[in-house]
């Protein structure tokens, strides 16, 4: 018998171990060495500045700098340079992205928590963002829209875009076009870690910046989360690492559907995983023809067959078990190729975003459904989601007090502080109750 392309198993034929093996990811390529690596490349950034990235530009992009920064002429001729069909989709990508995240930011709110006592949250825009947009096989205008849209609602101040170069030492256009629309007027043609780097700590050319985001490969990963480790550096907004996605399919599934699914995530890059779980034998057995078929005319299929090796078809008894396999993985996309998907959506509990039904393939969301592509990856979804604005913003709070409402709350406050010690922070409460009835006695 032919060994499948997709690596099937039986989820009830395994004992516990073999299932937590499962769904393991594939281990990254480089480990310590990798992270040594990385972290020279940091030290070099923040050594040398400027002509550490012009110098480690050549090394790895293949091309010589005179200024790392893209001039007012590459801004300005960006969309000459485009196809006009490609220019009014990445225009209508922005318009949706842009619709979605508008109306699913948080706004300011005030709560009276007593009366007179005023509780405020203020979203509050991060001063200074850097945005890593990839171009490893092909560059990213996708990922410009989905880090600079929400940073431009969320209207911070400073935006920092870096990119890398292509071979004639020129930023991408389609990238440079989308960035434009999203109101980004500084970017640097400076990839990788070094990317990162210079962005975290500053050079003579890119300011430092407070917050990092973006995916990126192993080295960028592993770049940003050097850098988030000190508190000399940047926060970033979360791991993004190998593309990963998991497919439940029931009988009534489409196997050519489910198929294209699976291999749109595989030609992300060798180290993508994927997915499937189905409770009908006969579906799985229907995908993986579809896959052999689909394969055979696809340009990247030889990082698909790769991506697949590490991948699965799952047979489960029935689609609770997928689901609660789902969450366990807590993937970065979940596809629901299922019957009435979105009866079964209060049972996802991890899941970076969720595709319900045969007609939205993942490459919506991918490329301008409106939600945003930067999502958690490594089962980091467990406890963070996506990129949004609220990411690009600090929930800032604050308060306000009558007399009235100190009188009331104050002797709650000086109890509690006294319970626990702290007779000054009681004391900031009673010389101010003093004062008002000294006052009012007057």
């Amino acid at each position: 018998m032919k060994t499948p392309i997709l690596p099937r198993f039986v989820w009830g034929n395994l004992d516990s171990k073999m299932q937590r093996m499962l769904l393991a990811r594939p281990s990254r390529a480089g480990g310590a060495e990798l992270s040594g690596r990385v972290q020279e490349i940091i030290d070099q950034v923040r050594a040398s500045g400027d002509e550490c990235l012009r110098e480690l530009t050549k090394r790895y992009d293949g091309v010589s700098l005179e200024s790392i920064e893209v001039s007012p002429a590459e801004w300005q001729t960006a969309g000459d340079a485009l196809d006009a069909n490609l220019k009014a989709a990445i225009v209508g990508s922005r318009e949706r992205i842009t619709r979605f995240h508008q109306a699913t930011a948080h706004e300011p709110k005030a709560v009276q928590t007593a009366p007179g006592l005023i509780c405020e949250k203020l979203p509050v825009a991060i001063e200074r963002v850097g945005l890593y947009v990839p171009a490893g096989s092909a560059p990213l205008p996708s990922t410009a829209l989905m880090l600079a849209v929400p940073a431009q609602l969320a209207r911070c101040p400073q935006v920092v875009l870096c990119t890398p170069p292509t071979k004639d030492g020129r930023a991408d256009p389609a990238v440079l076009y989308a960035a434009q629309l999203c109101g980004v007027r500084r970017a640097f043609k400076v990839g990788g870690a070094q990317a990162i780097a210079a962005m975290a700590y500053g050079t003579a050319s890119i300011p430092s910046c407070y917050k990092i985001f973006g995916p990126g490969n192993g080295w960028v990963d592993e770049a940003k989360r050097l850098v988030s480790q000190d508190p000399e550096a940047a926060a970033i907004d979360l791991p993004a690492g190998p593309s990963e996605v998991v497919v439940i399919a029931d009988a009534a599934a489409i196997p050519d559907f489910v198929a294209a699914d699976l291999l749109a995530q595989a030609e992300h890059g060798p180290d993508s995983q994927v997915l499937l779980v189905s409770d009908s034998a006969e579906l799985l057995d229907a995908v993986e023809s579809a896959l052999v078929e689909q394969l055979d005319d696809l340009p990247r299929a030889a990082v698909v067959l790769t991506a697949l090796a590490h991948s699965r078809a799952v047979l489960v008894d029935e689609l609770a078990t997928a689901l609660t396999l789902s969450n366990a993985y807590a993937p970065e996309h979940l596809i629901l190729q299922i019957s009435q998907p979105r009866q079964w959506l209060p049972q996802v509990r991890n899941a970076g975003s969720v595709f319900l039904g045969s007609l939205t393939p993942e490459s919506l969301g991918d490329y301008g459904s409106g939600t945003n592509h930067v999502l958690p990856t490594g089962g980091a979804a467990r406890y963070t989601g996506g990129v949004s604005v609220d990411s690009f913003q600090k929930q800032m709070t604050v308060q306000e007090a009558s007399a009235d409402a100190l009188r009331e709350v104050g002797p709650q406050i000086d109890r509690l502080a006294r319970a626990e010690g702290l007779d000054a922070h009681a004391r900031a409460v009673t010389k101010r109750l003093q004062w008002l009835e000294r006052e009012s006695s007057r």
